[in-house]
């Protein structure tokens, strides 16, 4: 599965830096000189990071190749992709890269069926985004107490949600 990790926003100066929408916690790791990227649309790279740096809160990247900034603007709205395999696991069991929730059954205590994980949205709180056939989605706060049981490995997490939420 490819994870998203940035971005390619607007071209920054003349000699081909571009501003990245950092969508990592490890900017540090992933944009590092000499990385090569994949990319979404794949055609547009793989593109090589030849530096990066940090401008007004902006990170700001030149990629090998990328020399002014008509090539800089083809670029623009580009996805930069990893595969999840690359993703280290995490070191709590109550921590979860949102890659290993999305796809997961989602149960009640009870053992009735939810319906599937399709998105985690990050709004100030966690939210699991929830396919349910023929009804709306639904939003479920990812917590420990509406979401006692997570199962990455059975494919599953058990929810206890309060009365009115599904």
């Amino acid at each position: 599965m490819q994870l998203v990790v940035g971005r390619i926003g607007r071209p920054h100066g003349v000699r081909g830096d571009v501003t990245v929408e950092v969508r990592t916690d490890d900017p540090e790791l992933r944009f590092a000189p000499g990385i090569s990227i994949a990319t979404d649309p794949a055609e547009r790279g793989p593109l090589v990071v030849e530096g990066r740096r940090w401008h007004k809160g902006m990170l700001l990247v030149t990629f090998e190749g990328v020399a002014d900034r008509d090539a800089a603007e083809e670029l623009r709205g580009t996805m930069l992709v990893i595969d999840s395999a690359e993703v280290a696991p995490l070191d709590d069991p109550d921590e979860f890269h949102d890659h290993q929730l999305i796809g997961l059954t989602v149960e009640t205590v009870a053992g009735e069926q939810v319906g599937e994980v399709e998105d985690v949205l990050h709004h100030g709180q966690d939210l699991l985004v929830v396919r349910r056939k023929g009804q709306d989605d639904a939003l479920i706060p990812f917590v420990k107490t509406l979401v006692p049981v997570v199962d990455v490995e059975a494919g599953r997490l058990v929810v206890d949600p309060p009365e009115g939420l599904l």
